[in-house]
């Protein structure tokens, strides 16, 4: 894989994981869980907990914040990718424990392919 790519890749998970959380949290997509108006909701559409959200906002904005250190520093990038993996993972589980149509899913797919491509071009730096 090109540097370009796995560089294009950081910036997209990293900015699109910024986008979901800091600028549009409050905001109706098509690609909120069930019929989830904003982020609060969503997590409630999974049955999680208020707390818990909170728990993996920190956690998605840390490793998106490591992944554009990784443009500098490698290792930053691929704990942030890796990190990334098992929330993205878990995010397509949660779209299909609640059933919600496959497209629903796509960005948070999209976003777990992405990283597995960091990781595995990254390879720990």
């Amino acid at each position: 894989m090109t540097n370009t790519v796995i560089l294009i890749s950081q910036l997209v998970i990293a900015l699109g994981i910024y986008n979901v959380w800091l600028v549009r949290a409050n905001m109706a997509t098509g690609y909120r869980g069930g019929d989830a108006k904003n982020l609060q909701d969503e997590f409630r559409v999974y049955g999680l907990s208020a707390e818990f959200m909170r728990v993996v906002k920190v956690l998605k904005l840390t490793f998106a914040t490591l992944l554009l250190a990784g443009i500098r520093y490698p290792l930053c990038a691929y704990v942030g990718a890796l990190g990334m993996c098992v929330l993205m993972l878990a995010a397509v589980v949660m779209h299909l424990k609640v059933r919600d149509p496959i497209k629903k899913a796509l960005p948070a797919a999209s976003l777990l392919v992405l990283s597995i491509l960091v990781v595995v071009s990254v390879g720990g730096g």
